[in-house]
C-alpha cells in the first residue's frame, strides 16, 4: 500500500487579503454598490452620445468605464479564486453565482458604449482615433471595432448577456464542479485520490503503475460521462446559436477576433502543425525503444526514460524556477520571488480543488495570483515556471491599467512558455548524467509536442464536434468518443495505442470553458520559442526588448509586439521554423540515445 508522497507544498496556500478579508467582507457589497451607482451615472451621461464625443471626452469616458469594470472584476476575481480551492464549499459557490449575476447586470448597462462606438462609420472613427488625446486608448478602441460586422442591437445584446449567467456560464461551472468532485480508486492507494494525483501517476517509472492509473481514470470517467456529454452538447449548441445570430462565418471566427488574429492566420498554423505530425510519431517511436517496449500505449507517453522518478521538493522547485528567471534578468528574478515570499501562490493538491493550473494575471489594483496542484514530478516544476511567466507578465504590464494590460490568448502564453524554456535550460545545465540529460530532453520534447501538436489535435476535435453538432444535431457520447479517437489517431499514427483512451476528452475543461481556446497554446508556444531562439543567438541584447514586450501588455497588436523582438507574425514560415526547432531537439535526443546505446 502506498500513500501520496509529501512535497513540502502542502501548506503553500495563497493569502487573498490584498483583495478582501473573506467572502463575508462587507467591502464586497459596498464595492459593488459603488460600481452600480457609477454605472447608472455613466449611462445617464453617455448613452446615445458616444458618436458626438470629442477625442478628449471619449478618453475620459473610457477612463471611467475602466474604473467601473475594475471594481466589479476585482470582487469577481476574489470569488472565483476562493471557489477554485474548494469547489465543494456551497457558500463560495453561492458568492461566485451572486457576483456573476451582479456583474452581468452591470455589463448590460454598459453595453451601449461599445455598440455606439462600433456603429460609427469607418472614416470618422479613423479620424477620431488619430487624435493624440486617444494615444493611451488607441489600440483598445481599434480592437473593439473588429466586431463591428457581428454586433446585434442593444436589446438583443442585453438578453444574451443576462441569459449567459444561467446558460453557458452555469454549464461551464457545473462541468468544473463535476471534475473537481471526481475521485479515482488507484490500485495501490488506501483511499480515493483526486484526478490531479491520479494523472501524476502517468509519470511513474513502473509501467504497471501507469497502466493501473490510466485504467482507474478511465473507470472514474465512465459513470458521469453521460452528464458531461450533455453539458458539452449544450455548450456546443449555445455557441452555434450565438454564432448564427451574429453571422460569424465559422465556429472559431469570434475566438480568432478576440485573439487579434484572422481565420487565415490560424488555418496556416493548423496546416503547418498537421503537416508535421511525423515529428510526434517519430518521437514516440524513439521513446518506445528507450523504454524497451515494442510500442507505446497512451499511458506510456509521459513515462521517464531514466530510472530516477523521485519527487522534487517544493523548496527545490522554487530555487530552480526563481534562479532561472534571475539568470535571465535580475528584475525578473526579483519579481518572481515576491510571489513565494508574499503568499500569492496556492500550490497543494487538495480534495475538491479545481483541476489544473492558472494565473489570475490581470487582477485590478493588485498583483496576479498563481494557482496549481504541485505533485513534485518534473512536469510540476515546469508548470510552476509556466505560471510564474504569466505572473511576471501581469506584474510588468499592471501599470497600464485593467484594459491595456489584458493580452489576447495568442500572446498571453509568450512569457509562460519563455519561462519554461529558461527553467528547462537551467535544469539541463545542472545535470551531468547522460541518462538523466536524455530524460530531461525527452521531457522537453513531450512538453513541446503537448503544447503544439496535441493542442492542434484538440483543435481538430473541437472543429469536428462543433461542425457535426451544427450539421447533424446532438452528439452521443459514443460519437464524441469516436471523433476524439479519430483526431488522436491522426496525431499518433501507429506510434501510440489509444485503446481505452476514448472518453478522455471529457476531462479537458477548455472545451467547455473557452471554446476554440486550445490552438492559442501552439500559437503562443511557437512564438515564444522563436523569441527564445533569438535570445540564445543574441544573448543579453534581447533581455530589454523582451521585458519591454511584457511591459506593453495588450496595448499593442500581436504583430507590433513581435516586431519589438525582431519577428514577423504575418509570415506563415514562423510556424514551420518553430516546428523545425522541435525537430532539431528530436535529432539531438536521437543522437544522445545512440551515444549511450539506448536508441
Amino acid at each position: 500500500m502506498t500513500t501520496i508522497e509529501p512535497t513540502g507544498a502542502e501548506d503553500v496556500a495563497w493569502n487573498l487579503s490584498d483583495l478582501y478579508a473573506s467572502g463575508d467582507d462587507p467591502r464586497i457589497e459596498s464595492d459593488f454598490a459603488e460600481a452600480e451607482t457609477a454605472t447608472a451615472a455613466f449611462r445617464d451621461r453617455y448613452y446615445g452620445k458616444v458618436a458626438a464625443l470629442l477625442p478628449a471626452e471619449l478618453a475620459a469616458a473610457i477612463d471611467e468605464r475602466e474604473r467601473i469594470e475594475a471594481i466589479a472584476t476585482r470582487a469577481l476575481y476574489f470569488a472565483h479564486l476562493e471557489f477554485s480551492t474548494d469547489m465543494a464549499d456551497t457558500a463560495r459557490g453561492a458568492l461566485v453565482s451572486r457576483l456573476g449575476e451582479k456583474a452581468a447586470g452591470l455589463e448590460t448597462q454598459l453595453l451601449f458604449f461599445g455598440l455606439e462606438w462600433a456603429a460609427i462609420e469607418d472614416e470618422p472613427a479613423a479620424a477620431t482615433l488619430a487624435d493624440s488625446a486617444l494615444d493611451h486608448w488607441r489600440h483598445w478602441l481599434a480592437a473593439q471595432r473588429v466586431f463591428r460586422p457581428y454586433v446585434l442591437t442593444e436589446p438583443e445584446e442585453k438578453i444574451l448577456t443576462e441569459k449567459s449567467v444561467s446558460g453557458v456560464t452555469a454549464w461551464s461551472r457545473l462541468y468544473e464542479e463535476v471534475l473537481g468532485a471526481m475521485r479515482i480508486d488507484l490500485p495501490d492507494a488506501d483511499e480515493p485520490v483526486s484526478l490531479e494525483t491520479a494523472m501524476a501517476k502517468l509519470y511513474a517509472t513502473d509501467r504497471d503503475v501507469r497502466r493501473g492509473a490510466a485504467e482507474a481514470v478511465t473507470a472514474a470517467l465512465q459513470p458521469g460521462l453521460r452528464t458531461r456529454t450533455s453539458i458539452f452538447n449544450t455548450i456546443l449548441v449555445d455557441k452555434w446559436i450565438d454564432d448564427r445570430l451574429r453571422s460569424y462565418p465559422t465556429w472559431i471566427t469570434s475566438r480568432n477576433l478576440s485573439n487579434e488574429t484572422t481565420d487565415e492566420a490560424v488555418q496556416a498554423l493548423i496546416d503547418a502543425a498537421t503537416s508535421r505530425y511525423d515529428v510526434p510519431q517519430r518521437y514516440y517511436r524513439l521513446k518506445a525503444k528507450l523504454l524497451g517496449l515494442d510500442g507505446l500505449e497512451y499511458y506510456d507517453r509521459f513515462a521517464p526514460v531514466a530510472e530516477d522518478a523521485s519527487k522534487t521538493p517544493w523548496a527545490v522547485a522554487r530555487e530552480v524556477v526563481v534562479g532561472a528567471y534571475a539568470d535571465f534578468s535580475g528584475e525578473a528574478g526579483d519579481a518572481v520571488e515576491r510571489f513565494f515570499d508574499e503568499g500569492w501562490i496556492d500550490a497543494p493538491v487538495r480534495p475538491d480543488k479545481r483541476h489544473g493550473a492558472f494565473c489570475a494575471t490581470n487582477v485590478p489594483g493588485v498583483h496576479p495570483y498563481v494557482f496549481m496542484n504541485y505533485t513534485g514530478d518534473r512536469r510540476s516544476i515546469l508548470t510552476l515556471a509556466h505560471e510564474m511567466g504569466h505572473a511576471l507578465h501581469g506584474s510588468m504590464a499592471q501599470p497600464l491599467g485593467y484594459f491595456n494590460a489584458s493580452t489576447p490568448l495568442t500572446t498571453a502564453e509568450t512569457a509562460s512558455v519563455f519561462g519554461e524554456a529558461l527553467t528547462f535550460k537551467r535544469l539541463l545545465a545542472a545535470e551531468d548524467d547522460p541518462r538523466k540529460r536524455l530524460d530531461l530532453l525527452t521531457g522537453q520534447l513531450e512538453d513541446a509536442i503537448a503544447t503544439t501538436f496535441r493542442q492542434i489535435a484538440m483543435n481538430r476535435f473541437e472543429n469536428a464536434t462543433h461542425t457535426e453538432r451544427r450539421e447533424q444535431g446532438e452528439l452521443s457520447a459514443d460519437r464524441i468518443n469516436e471523433i476524439w479517437i479519430e483526431c488522436q489517431t491522426a496525431l499518433f499514427g501507429d506510434s501510440v495505442g489509444v485503446g481505452g483512451y476514448e472518453s478522455w476528452w471529457s476531462y479537458v475543461p477548455h472545451f467547455t470553458n473557452v471554446p476554440g481556446y486550445v490552438y492559442a497554446y501552439a500559437y503562443g508556444y511557437l512564438f515564444a520559442l522563436s523569441i527564445f531562439r533569438s535570445y540564445q543567438r543574441e544573448g543579453d541584447s534581447m533581455v530589454e526588448p523582451y521585458l519591454d514586450l511584457l511591459r506593453t501588455g495588450g496595448s499593442k497588436a500581436p504583430e507590433e509586439l513581435a516586431r519589438m523582438v525582431g519577428l514577423d507574425l504575418t509570415d506563415p514560415s514562423i510556424w514551420a521554423s518553430g516546428i523545425e526547432a522541435i525537430s532539431d531537439d528530436l535529432d539531438e535526443a536521437e543522437a544522445l540515445a545512440a551515444e549511450i546505446g539506448l536508441g
